[in-house]
């Protein structure tokens, strides 16, 4: 495959910086609870991961968070506390946005429902190059590497695997997707991302960000 039809990026790591700290500063500023707790809470109990594979939905997550915490979580909270923790990659969406001249684009990352319904407004810069493209494992009950997850991602986007290329950070994440039969790629910098996109004719010299 020379240009695909379509290309389809993780979130976190590539798209977005991703700082967990801050994530779990704000859930405690916001609850009277320290960071270890939230991340005991959230993380260490595993509510994260089962809400990244949809076995717990959004109020489900804030009723057990509310529960582990012993106070009242809202939804604004957790949407304040992950808005902290990432930041757009403005050099990542140049690219993505010149390579949008020649394929179409969509998210595919591991996470709950929460963070795909909120996204446009967790990271607001994202949208104008996403919109609704925006899948996430939780929807599928699957998780990256899952050769499966991108099957069906891109069954919803009516894309055929060999006609997709996709880039994450994580290298397992990026062999789940060729077994799949897409194309991929992991993402270390912009630069690696840049040739990559070259070399498969979606980005013109005249429209190369650097």
């Amino acid at each position: 495959m020379r240009r695909p039809a379509l290309v389809l990026f993780d979130l976190d790591g590539v798209l977005a910086h991703y700082d967990h700290a801050p994530r779990l500063r704000v859930l405690a500023e916001r609850t009277g609870a320290t960071p270890a707790a939230v991340n005991e809470a959230l993380f260490e109990s595993g509510l994260e991961r089962s809400a990244d594979l949809g076995q717990v939905d959004t109020d489900g997550v804030l009723e057990e968070l509310s529960r582990r915490l012993g106070v009242a979580v809202s939804l604004d909270d957790c949407l304040a506390a992950r808005a902290a923790a990432m930041q757009a990659n403005a050099a990542v969406l140049a690219l993505a946005d010149a390579a949008s001249r020649h394929a179409r684009l969509a998210i595919l990352t591991n996470n709950g429902l929460m963070l795909r319904d909120h996204l446009a407004a967790l990271c607001p810069p994202l949208a104008p190059l996403f919109g609704d493209r925006v899948f996430c494992s939780a929807q599928f009950g699957l998780a990256k590497p899952e050769p499966e997850l991108f099957r069906r991602c891109l069954a919803e986007l009516g894309v055929a695997p060999a006609q997709a290329l996709f880039f994450d950070d994580k290298p397992d994440n990026a062999k789940g997707a060729r077994r799949a039969g897409l194309f991929a790629h992991t993402y270390r910098d912009v630069p690696g991302l840049r040739a990559h996109l070259a070399g498969y004719e979606l980005l013109e010299p005249r429209h190369d960000p650097h």
